[in-house]
């Protein structure tokens, strides 16, 4: 008798963007109304989380900032489980899920495990939050380099992968994701390494979204800034001097 060969699932890796709910793109958007599991993330706006319909599973799996690998491992798992019932999965992460959003780990997951999967890029926060705050992180007179670093390394590695030193020497704009709890250790790297004390800084906390705040400064004294202001994560940090141009290019929120 011939046996029937049950179906596997696919899973998506896919980017919600940085916070403003439009910034979903259409197939992002197109998958989140088609998919049988959404498996969300906790930068993912509400606003986007509410347009899943209700014939769809959703399942938080949200990870906050130095929270246990073992939560990722559950989700990894989900992900399996799930495509292998047949079931088309939406892996739903804030901003882009490669650049720091784990989703080249995800697919080297499925990829050992034999399940298809697609990625679907995202507007990553470091360029949303950038944008909507007004900041060119490249600008012909001021700016011919940009490099996004995460300020939050894993605690499982042997040493620091960001070479603050050489970096310095290398970009003209630093964009620093995950980095607020580690501000005055990074500026006090950074001026170390030879950059001027007087170097602007720019800090955006809730980016592209109605709690945006913006908060500048410069290296010697934005620790102090962001304790006035008592900034809290989500938030970026923009070094450079295309900061100059936050307060002329500012069109958010006016």
């Amino acid at each position: 008798m011939e046996q029937k060969t049950m179906r596997i699932g696919k899973v998506f890796i896919c980017g919600a963007g940085s916070g403003d709910p439009k910034l979903i793109t259409v197939k992002a958007l197109e998958l989140l109304k088609s998919c049988d599991i959404v498996l969300y993330d906790r930068l993912v706006s509400k606003e986007i989380i509410n347009q899943i319909p209700a014939t769809s599973e959703k399942i938080y799996v949200g990870r906050a900032v130095g929270e246990s690998t073992i939560h990722q491992d559950s989700t990894n798992d989900l992900m399996v489980k799930y495509a292998r019932k047949g079931r088309n999965v939406l892996r739903l992460k804030g901003g882009d899920p490669f650049i720091f959003g784990r989703g080249g780990e995800e697919a080297e997951y499925l990829f050992q495990h034999d399940i298809k999967f697609e990625i679907i890029p995202g507007v990553t926060s470091a360029i949303g939050c950038a944008v909507y705050a007004g900041i060119p992180l490249t600008h012909r007179k001021f700016a011919s380099s940009v490099a996004i670093v995460t300020g939050h390394e894993d605690k499982e590695k042997n040493e620091p992968i960001v070479k603050w030193d050489k970096l310095v020497k290398a970009v003209d704009t630093i964009v620093i994701m995950m980095g607020i709890g580690q501000i005055e250790e990074i500026s006090f790297n950074l001026i170390k390494a030879g950059l001027a004390k007087e170097t602007e800084v720019a800090v955006i906390e809730n980016g592209t979204t109605k709690g945006q705040r913006i908060v500048k400064g410069s290296l010697e004294n934005i620790v102090y800034e962001i304790k006035k202001a008592e900034i809290k994560p989500p938030a970026i940090i923009i070094i450079g001097k295309v900061v100059s141009l936050q307060e002329n290019l500012a069109w958010f929120n006016k």
